[in-house]
């Protein structure tokens, strides 16, 4: 990371040009008209991605376990994404997270300041990813820290604002990383697999976990700008607590922008490249369209957020990611001689590097990478 030390240009905190009250956004934020949200995509009400119920998911009626890791094969086979309700993790826990967060973002700014972060580990306040100079920008600041393995874990970048903040993200981590424990079971399982055997292709219990508080001020241009640039997950698995007010999520689906509806106290899951890569390796996805050829398929798939003019919004992202120095390659079980690999093997930490220095670029990231035939 030694190559990432400095931002190429000085930052400037998107919710001080929303605080201005300034009626015209710099053109640091203006996207190019085909990536602009109102180009191609819909809001359409009858349109969402699916909500499972994980009550019985591991109690003993089995008809019901069965039914419930089918609803999750087709919904990372179909879209990549999904809604979990029901999940263990404590509602009274979620808002307060929630909240917490967004009483930093309107502390004063000399205290956000003070944890003002660099690209060398992005941890901390944040306002753009990617180090390109001159780049194009998301109308968005953010707080990025870690919480797994244990070594990257410093309480000292964690804000003391509010007062509960460090308590309420400890315990919410702790219930998250259980929860991802439980989804990754249901995957293996999906896929034909141990329950254990893609937690273990993950690197165990040594895995990493790091939270990316978005913040989205009001933006007046909206249709101009986006509050996070189209791309997908690096990671394995990711849990995001929404916004409980405003919706901003927009998931592709048929080559259609899905404005996402979050269900109360649900978290939205994605699948991220490195669950999606190893089945790709596989040949369980099609190498041009990703068609499904198998029920135990998985993608992941493009996202991005927009923004409005009336209101801000908070969100809470999770990253279950694999150890830092566990190579990237096909799972054994899943490759045959008419499968090899597409991509070359790299460990994550190298992936997440190479993701750092372009910033959110679609799917093109993980593309770039696939071995010449």
């Amino acid at each position: 990371m030694n190559k990432l030390q400095e931002w190429p240009e000085p930052i400037v905190r998107v919710q001080s040009l929303s605080d201005s009250g300034t009626p015209l956004i710099p053109e640091r934020y203006v996207k190019p008209p085909l990536e602009r949200p109102s180009i191609n995509s819909t809001a359409s009400m009858d349109v969402n991605i699916p909500v499972i119920d994980l009550v019985g998911l591991y109690g003993d009626d089995h008809a019901l376990r069965a039914a419930i890791l089918d609803q999750i094969a087709i919904a990372c086979r179909e879209w990549g994404f999904f809604q979990v309700i029901n999940h263990g993790v404590s509602p009274q826990l979620m808002d307060r997270a929630r909240e917490a967060w967004r009483q930093f973002f309107h502390s004063p700014m000399e205290v956000k300041q003070a944890y003002a972060n660099t690209p060398k580990t992005y941890e901390g306040y944040g306002s753009r990813l990617g180090v390109e100079k001159g780049a194009i920008l998301d109308w968005s600041d953010y707080y990025f820290l870690h919480y797994l393995p244990s070594t990257l874990k410093d309480c000292n970048k964690w804000p003391t604002i509010p007062a509960d903040c460090r308590e309420v993200l400890d315990e919410y981590g702790k219930q998250l990383v259980k929860l991802c424990g439980r989804l990754m079971k249901v995957l293996s399982i999906n896929l034909g697999l141990g329950e254990e055997r893609l937690q273990n292709a993950f690197g165990g219990e040594n895995i990493g976990a790091c939270l990316r508080v978005n913040f989205y001020p009001k933006c007046p241009q909206p249709d101009l700008a986006l509050g996070l640039s189209s791309h997908s997950d690096p990671g394995g698995i990711t849990l995001l607590l929404p916004d409980n007010h405003v919706p901003g999520l927009q998931v592709r689906k048929d080559e259609n922008w899905i404005t996402v509806k979050p269900a109360p106290h649900a978290f939205i899951v994605n699948i991220g490249d490195q669950i999606q890569g190893r089945m790709r390796e596989s040949g369980l996805i099609s190498d041009e369209k990703l068609q499904v050829l198998s029920n135990a398929t998985y993608k992941s798939v493009e996202h991005r957020v927009i923004v409005n003019s009336s209101e801000e919004r908070v969100s809470l992202a999770f990253f279950y990611n694999p150890k830092s120095d566990v190579p990237i390659e096909p799972l054994k079980e899943l490759v045959a001689p008419d499968r090899p690999p597409l991509y070359p093997a790299m460990t994550f930490d190298e992936y997440r590097l190479f993701i750092r220095m372009r910033g959110p670029s679609g799917k093109s990231q993980v593309e770039s990478l696939k071995s010449p035939r």
